[in-house]
């Protein structure tokens, strides 16, 4: 890349992913590798495809204590056995929820309830699941009536019957409702901004688990009681409430209440502020175990009459009462769990909650199986080269195609080209250092044929040109010697290019000097995403650049001294097309050894002076080193970076900074509009 307005609208968003975007893994053969941020939830894992009768969403049961055998039902399992059904419209959903006969119902759309506060009265042994992360419930939710039993509700987003008035007496409208219930599993939902409860577990409901959901925007958010007896049993298990003011939950009259692994988050500077986090009240018997709890005022909180016994957990900022006292009872004489570390629960749930890509999509779109060539050095696989293996790959192949990469070093240019989609390049070994594929080009070096220099793209030792493809668990590095070629003009180096939409790097490591990985779409017209996530990549000088929609997830950016021991730089420069998004790094570290305050987050790259781009970077919820300047962003090629989209939202660490003329900051509103889910629209990353 070389040298050489209009602002954007914010709105609230009415769709949205989880906080990250969680990838199915599914490939032919099982890969390991480290993960920089740990593991992403049980239905991020890397999994081998296989062909089954029914995909396992269809058939999976609760744990906790949905899964013990008591009143007449064993265990939790839905609608299993009955036929699966997808659904559309409301007239659907109510028709096959209401229905006598076990059903799994798809919910495959969004669905406004009419009228708004609506509560569709399900029936027994149903399985109610969303479809990826398709599936929104608007305005209402559901309800479960005294005896009603054997329901399973996930992967659903249920939101907005919010009427205006926060303490809101008028307005009984609640995501789940459960009046008298048992057994009913609710796991993997996205509940937010409703007029009541999120979840309301009522009149002696009893066996129920809630596990992996993401509780966020409301003010009475989980309550479970409203009863004189003491009789219900409840698992509560790796669930974050975030933006919630009370109920987190409160629990009244409870025989057994299990919770552990759950990230309560009060975060500074919002409109909403907690009240109270866990409240054990009335008779209640409540053991508390490894979570984390962020802010919260008064995280924990008990009756004299009640008991609580608190292992593991930890308590960060938070202020007010913090309780405990009698004993409980030992939930494993009851059912069998394993506790994740508590360090790891923040991120384990920022990532792993809410609605999957892989859950309650049809076994006809998830059985078929992939095409795997092998590539090895030694001559122990079908190519020795990567590059012949894409070779091998025919032109508009309509199914995947891994090219799976045994451990070694590839000294080789490698090019997917735009004819051959859904290609995905792995490393067959156990880390991303295993596997490294290494040229080095430059921009301003001469092309053997002698037909003139390379150019930027030109010089990337690799290339992706084709939509759906993916780069995984390998390292490409672009190792021109800058110090040794002072005398060529153009010394950018591509690591990493792509020229395409719906592109996952995952797992990757890419390095470079300067423009070390290019993001770009097949023409300026056309719309390019890149999602890239748990990887790492190195560079100094504009060295994440494009006109691409990317988003940089749960990542290390580290910072390169030049070639001259130097330390300055600029980590991004986009060149985004006006009404497009640009660059998201999100949840990511900023490190490296270089001086302090040497490094811009980014400048403004207006390519040949095009004054109709509109460049955009956001850095947001990040950690970064003393190396980022107090003043992150810097103009380029005559162009005023103010005249551009550049903010930040809430990063932390030592290049951290407040708001100013000078280091805008995004307000909760428009962070609300610059989440994963705004950058990638209607593309759930997936394998």
């Amino acid at each position: 890349m070389s040298e050489n307005h209009s602002k954007a609208r914010h709105r609230r968003r009415r769709t949205a992913l989880a906080a990250g975007v969680p990838l199915t893994l599914a490939a032919a053969g099982t890969m390991a590798y480290g993960t920089v941020f740990g593991v992403f939830g049980e239905d991020a894992q890397p999994k081998a495809a296989a062909a089954a009768a029914a995909p396992a969403w269809a058939t999976a049961t609760a744990d906790g204590f949905a899964s013990v055998n008591a009143l007449g039902q064993n265990g939790t399992y839905g609608g299993r056995d009955g036929r699966t059904v997808t659904v559309k419209t409301l007239a659907d959903l109510e028709k096959y929820a209401t229905a006598a006969e076990p059903y799994v119902i798809v919910v495959a759309a969004t669905i406004d309830m009419n009228p708004v506060g609506k509560e569709i009265k399900v029936a027994s042994d149903k399985t109610i699941v969303g479809s990826g992360t398709s599936g929104h419930i608007v305005g209402g939710g559901f309800f479960l009536g005294s005896g009603v039993h054997n329901v399973i509700i996930r992967n659903l987003t249920i939101r907005d019957a919010y009427q205006g008035t926060w303490n809101d007496k008028d307005h009984d409208f609640d995501a789940i409702q459960m009046d008298g219930a048992h057994h009913v599993w609710i796991d993997h939902n996205d509940l937010r901004h409703m007029a009541d409860g999120l979840i309301d577990s009522r009149k002696d409901t009893t066996y129920v688990t809630v596990s992996w959901n993401k509780l966020s925007q409301n003010n009475k958010t989980f309550g479970i009681g409203w009863t004189t007896n003491t009789t219900a049993d409840l698992t509560i298990h790796h669930n974050w409430f975030r933006e919630t003011e009370q109920r987190n939950p409160s629990t009244d009259n409870v025989a057994h209440a299990h919770l552990y692994n759950n990230f309560l988050e009060d975060v500074s500077g919002t409109d909403i502020t907690s009240s109270y986090g866990n409240y054990a009240r009335g008779n209640t018997k409540m053991v508390l175990e490894n979570s984390y709890f962020q802010g919260m005022r008064n995280p924990v909180t008990k009756d004299s009459t009640a008991t609580l016994v608190q292992r593991g957990n930890v308590f960060s900022g938070t202020s007010g009462r913090n309780e405990s006292g009698g004993t409980a009872f030992d939930p494993k004489t009851y059912y069998s769990y394993t506790l994740d570390k508590t360090a790891d629960v923040p991120a384990l749930l920022k990532s792993g909650t809410g609605p999957r890509s892989s859950i309650g999509t049809t076994a006809t779109t998830t059985a078929a199986a992939a095409t795997t060539l092998t590539v090895a050095k030694d001559g122990s696989g079908q190519y020795t080269s990567v590059q012949k293996a894409v070779d091998a790959v025919p032109a508009n192949n309509a199914s995947r195609v891994v090219i799976s990469v045994k451990p070694g070093t590839y000294r080789e240019l490698v090019k997917v080209p735009a004819n051959k989609p859904h290609v995905t390049i792995q490393g067959s070994g156990g880390s991303r250092k295993d596997t490294t594929i290494v040229y080095g080009n430059a921009s301003g070096m001469q092309k053997p044929d002698g037909s003139g220099t390379y150019g930027t793209p030109g010089s990337a030792t690799m290339s992706v040109q084709s939509d759906d493809s993916q780069v995984r668990n390998l390292t490409v590095t672009n190792d021109f010697d800058e110090k040794a070629n002072q005398s060529l003009s153009g010394h950018q180096a591509v690591a990493l290019l792509t020229q395409a939409d719906r592109i996952v790097l995952d797992g990757i490591i890419v390095n470079g000097d300067q423009d070390t990985l290019e993001l770009e779409t097949a023409a300026k017209d056309k719309l390019g995403r890149v999602y890239l996530t748990n990887s790492y990549v190195t560079g100094n000088v504009d060295f994440i650049f494009g006109r691409a929609t990317v988003v940089v997830d749960k990542s290390v950016i580290t910072l390169k001294k030049r070639w001259d021991g130097t330390s300055a730089g600029y980590i991004t420069a986009p060149s985004t097309p006006a009404n497009r998004k640009g660059i998201l790094i999100n949840r990511s570290t900023v490190n490296g050894d270089v001086s302090s305050a040497s490094f811009f987050l980014g400048r403004n790259w207006h390519p040949g002076g095009d004054t109709t781009v509109d460049p955009q970077a956001t850095v947001r919820n990040s950690t970064l080193s003393a190396a980022i300047k107090s003043t992150p962003w810097s103009d380029m090629g005559g162009f005023s970076w103010k005249d551009d989209r550049f903010a930040e939202y809430k990063n932390t660490g030592a290049g951290a900074g407040s708001a100013s003329g000078n280091r805008p900051q995004l307000t909760d509103a428009q962070a609300a509009d610059q989440e994963v889910a705004d950058w990638l629209g209607d593309w759930t990353p997936s394998a």
